[in-house]
């Protein structure tokens, strides 16, 4: 039987990129779903958490069950950032309050344009290459202008935010 190629995410080597040359440490991605694209690229440079509300495993990765409306807090604490691709609204609102509880940066790569207002994690739109997302932070990040932030040299700007 032949293996089924997973549909790339647009911009996700991007996305994998700014995760790792500003993360360390235990980086979570919360409902990985069928496109682990991203864990992927930065689970051999980190210390990877992947949930899903059920157990399995995702081409190599082994993905933890976890309710994130009612978090196991033991896989969250010590995680500098919690990252979610195409989540809903509500998994954002729970992603976000966990975030804070544990002291970690929230990553939103939102599929439908409707994201959460997160009190107290101030939420900027970073365009990093091809990668689009909201990076949720009580600190602002260090580099100038997230989002304006220049796209690697080997990749161009894409001219419209695409999904």
């Amino acid at each position: 039987m032949p293996s089924i190629k997973m549909p790339s995410i647009r911009g996700g080597e991007d996305l994998a990129r700014f995760i790792l040359a500003r993360y360390s440490g235990k980086v979570v991605e919360v409902g990985v779903g069928a496109a682990p694209e991203v864990a992927l690229s930065i689970s051999g440079a980190v210390d990877l958490v992947a949930t899903e509300r059920e157990s399995r495993t995702v081409e190599g990765i082994a993905v933890i069950g976890d309710d994130i409306f009612s978090p196991d807090l033991a896989l969250y604490r010590g995680a500098s950032l919690i990252y979610s691709i195409r989540p809903p609204l509500e998994v954002q609102i729970a992603a976000g309050k966990l975030a804070k509880e544990v002291g970690a940066d929230l990553i939103v790569r939102d599929l439908s344009g409707e994201v959460a207002e997160i009190p107290g994690l101030p939420r900027t739109l970073v365009n990093f290459g091809e990668a689009r997302f909201y990076l949720f932070s009580r600190s602002r990040p260090s580099h100038s202008s997230p989002s304006s932030s220049s796209p690697p040299p080997s990749s161009p700007s894409p001219s419209s935010p695409s999904i």
